[in-house]
């Protein structure tokens, strides 16, 4: 199990995301359906299979855990998990340990998160506009999120906000989001919008915000310097030397950024899929469940299904068609 995991275009697998749920008490118009039929819940991993998992992949050289959902803080016990997720940062094999969430239950949970170990939190917000919140979350409430973030910071847990570009919704926000994260001293990131899942009315082409174009809006408000700076994960950076501020760019369509890939997604179920892009997975349940007393058969299949990797994605918008769209909701992978 020393072996590193090796994908066949030399990329080291050190990053696991794991959704632990793909349930959520929003409804984001570009994550999932108002009225989602959510996976029975004999189907998902126990939370104690969920650690042999990712206990399995640590051994095996993940040493960055992101736990995401679905809203992972709505899983029951969920803290449980990460408590026992705690030995490995103390053994030094696990480097970091964080989540995505909403942030609606991060006035919850944020000491208890801290105390497991937790130093950083992505939190999703697109908007600080209260209507608009309710309308692109269909079901949340803007002030609870705030609450969680006020609640985050004073435990201590460094916090980056998350924003989905969505064009003629969140564009003419671009400078008080902007303005508020360098107040708040939290990081800030620009997602483009993905083509995953089924979301009903919503038109994919019609919320494509192109990153180009928003950083061609900083340029109207800032001054702008290219970084070289890489945290192993697909952002981009630049510097507004304005604010001194780190804005990162996430260009899943513009830009594709699978040349430096080090990362594989474990749904809540047990599936493994090596690209968030591709429908390829394993599903390393049986894996698990049926060898109880040994970790070889997991580990043999990580091992393989880690071959299968392929070398990047196929989303695209610029023949004004959804190419490369996927049928699973974002909230099946966690993103």
């Amino acid at each position: 199990m020393t072996a590193p995991l090796i994908d066949p275009f030399a990329r080291a697998i050190t990053y696991l995301r794991v959704s632990v749920t793909d349930r959520c008490d929003f409804r984001c118009v570009y994550c999932m359906s108002e009225n989602m039929t959510f996976l029975p819940k004999k189907d998902l991993l126990t939370l104690e299979e969920l650690d042999r998992m990712c206990t399995t992949f640590v051994n095996m050289g993940v040493e960055k855990l992101r736990i995401t959902g679905g809203e992972p803080l709505v899983r029951r016990n969920i803290m449980s998990f990460f408590n026992s997720m705690t030995r490995h940062l103390n053994s030094g094999a696990l480097k970091e340990l964080t989540l995505t969430t909403n942030g609606s239950q991060l006035h919850r949970f944020a000491d208890d998160l801290y105390a497991a170990g937790v130093r950083r939190v992505n939190i999703s917000l697109d908007t600080l506009d209260d209507e608009k919140f309710a309308k692109v979350t269909r079901w949340g409430r803007l002030k609870q999120v705030l609450n969680g973030i006020d609640a985050a910071q004073k435990a201590g847990l460094r916090i980056k906000i998350n924003a989905v570009a969505l064009k003629g919704f969140n564009e003419p926000e671009l400078p008080k989001i902007t303005e508020w994260c360098a107040e708040r001293d939290m990081d800030l990131t620009w997602i483009e919008v993905m083509p995953m899942g089924d979301i009903g009315n919503e038109d994919r082409l019609d919320q494509y915000w192109s990153l180009k174009d928003v950083r061609a809006e900083y340029e109207n408000h800032y001054s702008v310097t290219d970084l070289a700076e890489r945290t192993g994960g697909p952002a981009r950076y630049v510097r507004l030397e304005e604010t001194s501020q780190k804005v990162g760019f996430i260009t899943p369509l513009s830009h594709n950024f699978c040349e430096s890939c080090n990362r594989v997604r474990l749904t809540c179920t047990g599936e493994l899929y090596m690209c968030l892009g591709q429908e390829d997975m394993a599903d390393l349940r049986g894996a698990l469940r049926d060898h109880p007393d040994t970790e070889q058969p997991l580990e043999n299949a990580i091992r393989t299904a880690i071959t299968l990797k392929p070398k990047g994605h196929d989303f695209d918008y610029s023949r004004q068609a959804v190419d490369g769209r996927m049928s699973r909701h974002m909230s099946h992978t966690g993103g």
